[in-house]
C-alpha cells in the first residue's frame, strides 16, 4: 500500500452487488484475506460513479454483465471490514449466464439465499438478510443502522 494510502484516515468507499441469477444470488470465494464467501464488489476508483464501480466489480469478479435494479442500503459500521473502515453502497442487480470466478475471486457460484456457504466475509450475512427482507416486503434497513 502506498504511503499516502497508509496516511489516509477517512473511510474507503466500496460497492457490493447482490446479483440475482439462476434462481439465487451470486457469491464469490475470496482469494485474498479476509477469507470466505462474499458478494461481488470492491473499491471505487477515483472519478468513478458508484453504479459504474458496481457494474465493473461484478464483471471483473464473476464475468457477468449486471443490470442494476435497486439500491439496497449503505453500510458504514466501522468494524464491517477487519482491515480498515469501509463504506459500502450495496446494489441489487440481475444477470444471465454462468458466473466464473476471476480477478480476486477464486470461484463464483449461485446460491439460494436460504442455503449460503460458510463462512461469509465482512458483514455480508447481515446484508443478505436485509436483501431477503427487501425482496419479501420491500422493507429496507433503517438509515441509522
Amino acid at each position: 500500500m502506498a504511503d499516502s494510502a497508509r496516511e489516509w484516515r477517512n473511510p474507503f468507499p466500496t460497492v457490493d452487488v447482490i446479483i440475482e441469477a439462476g434462481g439465487g444470488i451470486v457469491l464469490v470465494r475470496r482469494k485474498n484475506p479476509p477469507p470466505g464467501w462474499a458478494l461481488p464488489g470492491g473499491f471505487v476508483d477515483r472519478g468513478e460513479p458508484l453504479w459504474a464501480a458496481a457494474k465493473r466489480e461484478a464483471k471483473e469478479e464473476t464475468g457477468l454483465d449486471v443490470e442494476l435494479t435497486a439500491l439496497l442500503h449503505v453500510y458504514s459500521r466501522p468494524d464491517r471490514d477487519p482491515r480498515f473502515h469501509t463504506i459500502s453502497t450495496v446494489f441489487v442487480g440481475r444477470a444471465t449466464g454462468t458466473p466464473v470466478g476471476a480477478d480476486d475471486a477464486a470461484e463464483a457460484r449461485v446460491f439460494a439465499p436460504d442455503a449460503l456457504p460458510s463462512p461469509l466475509a465482512f458483514d455480508h450475512e447481515e446484508i443478505i438478510a436485509d436483501y431477503v427482507r427487501f425482496r419479501a416486503d420491500g422493507t429496507r434497513p433503517s438509515p441509522e443502522r
